[in-house]
């Protein structure tokens, strides 16, 4: 049966949308697969792992038959990778394998029964709330936030993203216990206070779907759900269950010594300053003085960079210790040209800010080097 004749890149484009989230190794064999249905010339394209649900469509399928199938996503993507670009391809389903031709090329596929597959239905809930905004600016508030989540610590909530709508703003806080990062922008519409915690991997593959353009993004939001919807993808992801630390109870509100830095000058002294740090714990030295900042790292060999700034300073001499990483991600995922830099004692957490913008706020906790 013949199921779909069309050109390598209207497979491809968006088959690279949705395996993303498909694990390689996984307990239910048919997860590793993506799930194929034509209907007329749409094709949908769906995948999942319990978690996460991806879908997406294109149209332009070609064929007489219409027909769902699951077939191993790495290795589909991986064949029509090898293709060439402008390369016709037939999808045959014979005797429960996918044939994938293209000019002499042949492959053949393993196949689940489409019937089998999982799929995340969105529950009913009275209070759902929809938001409206464009992708630029969901995207550039996970940008701002989504480096500073927890891997996988115990505390899974902090595996995460905590989203909040209140009134007229939409707020994204993540901590991994030694960093805090916030951002914040504006909505049209004032909602009723709602919290809501994305798990890590949903927030990393919206970071990688979502465009810097001006094209509209829809998030409904349930209980225990979320759904974003965008150009021609519809991403549901269940939501974390718990409670996420009080953020505002870890900014500091009085800092006796603040400084503008210059960006860009700061992010290269630091990354030159990282290269002869310790590898396990990445520690740099900050000694603030009136009028000069020394950076400071030092390994195990007894090897020492050094690198010294003019600055506009005039608080106290302070010399304090960070995990340099923490400083390269916030400044890496800011494009301002200068940070506002608060500090009380070599003790107390470090406040980064950017001036003349309230949206964002950086708190990263010091080490003893």
């Amino acid at each position: 049966m013949v199921l779909i004749k069309t050109r390598r890149d209207t497979l491809l484009a968006p088959l690279l949308s949705v395996s993303g989230i498909v694990e390689k190794r996984h307990t239910l064999p048919i997860l590793s697969n993506v799930l194929l249905e034509k209907t007329r010339d749409r094709l949908t394209f769906l995948a999942t792992d319990i978690e996460i649900q991806i879908t997406t469509s294109t149209e332009g399928a070609e064929g007489d038959n219409d027909g769902a199938v699951t077939v191993a996503a790495r290795k589909f993507q991986d064949i029509l990778r090898s293709l060439p670009e402008d390369a016709e391809v037939s999808l045959v389903l014979e005797d429960k394998r996918l044939q994938v031709r293209s000019g002499k090329s042949r492959f053949s596929l393993q196949t689940l029964p489409a019937e089998d597959f999982p799929r995340m239905s969105l529950s009913d809930s009275a209070n759902r709330k929809k938001l409206q905004l464009s992708q630029h600016a969901f995207r550039q508030l996970l940008a701002k936030t989504q480096y500073a989540m927890a891997a996988q610590d115990v505390r899974y909530y902090l595996n995460g993203l905590l989203l909040l709508v209140e009134g007229k703003q939409l707020r994204a806080v993540t901590t991994d216990g030694h960093r805090l990062a916030y951002a914040s922008m504006a909505l049209e519409e004032e909602f009723e206070a709602q919290e809501l915690i994305l798990p890590r991997k949903t927030v990393l593959e919206l970071n990688r779907l979502l465009t810097d353009s001006d094209d509209p993004l829809e998030i409904e939001m349930h209980t225990n759900q979320i759904c974003f919807r965008f150009a021609h993808i519809v991403l549901v992801s269940k939501l974390i269950d718990g409670k996420f630390p009080d953020y505002q109870r870890v900014i500091p509100e009085v800092l006796k010594n603040t400084v503008l830095l210059g960006r860009a000058a700061l992010l290269q002294a630091m990354n030159r300053a990282a290269i002869l740090s310790n590898e396990k714990f990445r520690g740099v030295r900050l000694l603030f003085s009136p009028g000069s900042l020394k950076i400071v790292a030092a390994n195990a060999e007894q090897e020492e960079a050094q690198e010294e700034l003019e600055i506009d300073y005039s608080g106290d001499p302070i010399d304090i210790g960070f995990n340099v990483g923490y400083l390269l991600d916030v400044l890496n995922n800011n494009n301002s040209e200068t940070v506002r830099w608060g500090l009380n004692d070599a003790n107390s957490s470090a406040l980064i800010t950017v001036p003349g913008n309230d949206d964002f706020k950086y708190v990263v906790m010091p080490m003893r080097i």
